[in-house]
């Protein structure tokens, strides 16, 4: 990568309770050490537990003002989307300008953040979502998804566990024997297996449930029971091994058949995603009354819509006896270790895209193509455009 010439500005993110920094001090020594210019706004690394000396030491310009940083930055890292600054009075979008290049988590085709995805290519601005990055080899360091399922799949087990009013684990005492709970999780991707492993670490006996029989058979090599949701895998397997979205007579089906394991759970986490697209529905209301009073679900997939129908994103909720959490930033809540991984992954993408000092877009690259939501003032991502389309 030779990034001559380029300003690389990494602002302070201004999402509630998010705690992550898209470059540690290792990140920001290469990208200086390749002949870029970095811009890291004060305390930007705090939550983190990064200081602005570390940043400084290497080799990174510090500047107290966020419209400074998006005025100076050809290309801005963040973690999240953009959003409106309480603190400066402005929307993070009307900060940058036409032809300047945005990386970060846009999950462009989830509802919430349509109105984002619209601002910033009336704007001009060229954006890519490291959501979209395709899971293939040669895409597997640039991967922040991967990474961040990795972290939201260990802490929901936790926040879930915190929040049950029984023991996780069988535990004996001199007045009787505990049963373990019971540990549903939907959707055996990354964020899934670290949730399955999670529980039976803390002693739950776990049950998993996918639409891909590979998924499945990664499932059970963790111990857990597998729910057949009869779904044939020519219907639910896509290119590189990733869900599909179903049609809505395969979508009743898998709703039908997890039912059983829905109403005896004491935990459901759900990690069902989509790629690109909106996550689809898999526990309905109904199903939500059917649960115990007491139990509990986490909606990991909630950045992009949410699998259970009543979520709410950035809240938690009681609905008919059941406490369902959609915090929206749950790797945030593991701050070093997530930004570690995460500002490892931005880093290799721009080393992949920066070209004699400037970002190159071959929209031929299928790791380009995939992640690009809109350049030169139109929405270019598939699942977005599907998402915004009427149905």
């Amino acid at each position: 990568m030779s990034s001559h010439r380029l300003t690389i500005g990494i602002p302070k993110e201004i999402m509630l309770g998010e705690r992550r920094v898209a470059a540690t001090p290792e990140t920001v020594r290469r990208l200086v050490s390749a002949g870029a210019t970095v811009v890291v706004e004060t305390g930007a690394g705090a939550g983190s537990f990064f200081a602005d000396d570390e940043y400084r030491a290497a080799g990174a310009e510090l500047s107290p003002d966020a419209e400074a940083v998006f005025a100076k930055s050809d290309l801005i890292l963040k973690v999240k989307e953009p959003r409106f600054s309480d603190q400066i009075g402005k929307h993070e979008v009307d900060l940058m300008r036409e032809g300047q290049c945005l990386i970060t988590f846009l999950h462009p085709a989830s509802p919430a953040n349509h109105p984002t995805i619209r601002k910033l290519a009336a704007k001009g601005v060229t954006a890519l979502s490291l959501d979209s990055i395709p899971r293939i080899s040669r895409a597997q360091t640039m991967d922040a998804l991967t990474s961040m399922s990795t972290a939201a799949g260990y802490k929901a087990v936790l926040m879930a566990a915190n929040m049950l009013p029984i023991f996780v684990p069988m535990i004996s005492s001199a007045v009787g024997t505990t049963q373990p709970a019971s540990v549903l999780v939907i959707g055996a991707g990354v964020a899934g297996l670290q949730s399955l492993a999670t529980a039976k670490r803390l002693g739950a006996v776990v049950s998993a449930a996918d639409i891909r029989p590979d998924a499945c058979e990664q499932a059970m090599s963790l111990g857990a029971k597998i729910i057949d949701l009869q779904i044939p895998a020519e219907v639910a397997v896509g290119k590189g091994g990733y869900a599909m979205k179903l049609p809505e007579k395969w979508l009743v089906k898998e709703q039908q058949a997890l039912r059983q394991g829905v109403s005896s759970a004491d935990i459901i986490i759900l990690t069902a995603l989509i790629p690109g697209k909106v996550a689809p529905i898999l526990i309905t209301e109904e199903m939500v009354k059917s649960m115990k009073t007491g139990s509990v679900i986490v909606d990991v997939a909630i950045d992009q819509g949410g699998n259970c129908e009543i979520s709410e994103a950035a809240k938690l909720v009681t609905k008919h006896g059941v406490n369902i959490d959609g915090t929206l930033n749950i790797p945030s809540m593991l701050p070093r270790s997530s930004t570690w991984m995460f500002a490892s992954n931005v880093y290799n993408l721009v080393v992949y895209l920066i070209k004699e000092g400037k970002v190159n877009l071959d929209t031929d690259d299928e790791i380009i193509a995939s992640s690009l939501v809109t350049k030169d003032g139109k929405i270019l991502h598939a699942g977005a455009l599907e998402a915004m389309t009427p149905q």
